[in-house]
């Protein structure tokens, strides 16, 4: 039965995708545009111009391929050779940064939707924008002793990201007859470990279909997979979180510390510049270098802050869900208790007692998460205990833990991982918000919060100080909600 066109249109997530990113790449274009004129001097900026520019070209090529996508998918179903070859000259957005029409691009190159060579293109974007943002270290006074070599090494990370691409966009796994490319997914891992987790998925994707060959694993990897690649939202917010984690770790190698922590008084209030692209402090710290740094402690106190109530939690309410009666009253009871404490009036409550950390305050929002992990759990457990396999189980004389922990808890856990996702974004708010306050981590560190509360005090004169890392915060909240939303979709089987 062939579908009408209008359906294949309305239904198509290339074009979708299309307009998403015409409309953050005209928001960044206004954005660059306020910024190319200097309102005091009354004068224009010739790189800012120039950037604007870029960008404008950008935006008015991607309405213009929207149009062509649009007449393709209505009058033939299918995006034409023509609109391809066009779309290759949106992979010039990526040299300013312009991420959303060069995903769209790649996308849009291939015919097929491949699992391999999404992942492939989003891990060479993000290491070009890793490259990028740590080059800017060349204008500082100095650079660290590894900065050359660190540099080298996602240069050719890059090369090899991008080779990567060139074989996934002429092949597909599916088909199977690769076996010779085993090789690539072991060095593919290798790019993992710059934090570039892209590479540790993809590596593992091609070994998956080249060494291992299981036909039920491949085929309940490729329907995840699937799922997530093809929602931009979701991938866009996997590529920030990613770029954040990465750059978090790549700049032990490529930043120097010191800009970040150490007070610098010839150079106060700075406003930004090449040397000091978000400016400097009231104390000559670098913010650019700050902000960096703060993304490790960022991404450490949301992702252990994760981690802790959802095993404490979920194996709490994998007890209380299986062991139904007097041991789920006496844990839900004491749980109802905690749960009905507000969970940033009783992270307050506990910092105050013990003392301003970062231990105490990773402790400190944990608990207060506990409750809703444990419910989540529960509910999920209920539903499957029921179950004819749990039952079967049961009557082959299988132990309780074993049932608990090897049926039970895998089939529920999916639930889990989405709440996870979207509870990361809720702790990063939470340890900023904490800091801002003088309750999160010490004021000496450059925590995000910490950062903004600094750059709060001048809002009048100094703006950009509460700006960027404002900015940081909105996008890596922002980021693991399009995640968890892409996670729900690619999890929840009533979706599909």
């Amino acid at each position: 039965m062939t579908l009408p066109k209008t359906f294949i249109l309305k239904n198509s997530q290339k074009y979708k995708h299309a307009h998403f990113a015409f409309v953050l790449s005209l928001a960044l274009t206004i954005v660059c545009f306020f910024n190319a004129y200097d309102y005091q001097e009354g004068l224009w900026s010739v790189s800012w111009s120039i950037v604007t520019l870029a960008y404008l070209i950008g935006t008015v090529l991607q309405g213009v391929l929207i149009q062509l996508l649009k007449k393709d998918l209505r009058d033939k179903g299918e995006i034409q050779k023509r609109t391809r070859v066009l779309s290759t000259l949106q992979l010039l957005g990526i040299t300013v940064g312009n991420v959303f029409i060069t995903a769209f691009a790649f996308r849009v190159l291939r015919k097929e939707e491949s699992i391999e060579y999404t992942l492939a293109y989003y891990m060479l974007l993000t290491n070009i924008l890793i490259f990028t943002v740590s080059l800017f270290n060349i204008f500082k006074p100095y650079v660290s002793n590894t900065f050359l070599p660190s540099m080298s090494i996602l240069a050719l990370f890059i090369i090899f990201s991008l080779i990567t691409v060139i074989i996934f966009g002429k092949i597909d796994l599916i088909q199977g007859g690769y076996s010779k490319l085993k090789w690539l997914g072991g060095v593919v891992l290798l790019a993992g470990f710059t934090g570039n987790l892209f590479g540790f998925v993809l590596g593992y994707s091609i070994l998956l279909k080249t060494v291992i060959r299981d036909d039920s694993k491949i085929d309940r990897w490729n329907k995840f997979w699937l799922s997530i690649t093809k929602n931009f939202t979701a991938m866009l917010g996997l590529l920030f979180v990613i770029f954040t984690f990465s750059i978090s770790v790549i700049s032990y190698g490529t930043f120097v510390d010191r800009f970040a922590t150490e007070n610098n008084y010839a150079s106060m209030l700075m406003e930004p510049s090449l040397a000091y692209p978000f400016g400097t402090d009231d104390f000559g710290r670098d913010v650019f270098s700050r902000i960096i740094y703060g993304a490790r402690i960022s991404l450490t106190v949301g992702v252990i802050t994760t981690i802790i109530p959802l095993v404490i939690g979920g194996f709490l309410g994998a007890l209380a869900g299986y062991y139904k009666n007097t041991l789920d009253n006496v844990l839900m009871r004491i749980l109802d208790v905690i749960y009905a404490v507000p969970g940033i009036l009783l992270a307050i409550a506990i910092i105050a007692a013990f003392g301003s950390s970062t231990t105490n305050l990773i402790i400190a929002l944990s608990v207060g998460s506990i409750p809703t992990y444990a419910r989540t759990m529960r509910a999920n457990v209920l539903s499957v205990s029921n179950l004819e396999f749990v039952e079967a189980s049961k009557a082959l004389g299988e132990s309780e833990w074993k049932i608990i922990f090897k049926q039970v808890v895998p089939n529920s856990f999916a639930p889990m991982i989405v709440k996870a996702s979207l509870t990361i974004g809720t702790a990063v708010i939470a340890t900023s918000s904490l800091s801002f306050l003088g309750l999160g981590v010490e004021p000496h560190i450059p925590e995000w919060g910490n950062i903004l509360k600094v750059g709060s005090m001048y809002l009048e004169t100094n703006p950009y100080l509460a700006i960027f890392p404002g900015i940081a915060i909105i996008l890596l909240v922002l980021s693991f909600n399009f995640l968890g939303d892409g996670l729900r979709d690619a999890l929840d089987p009533k979706l599909d």
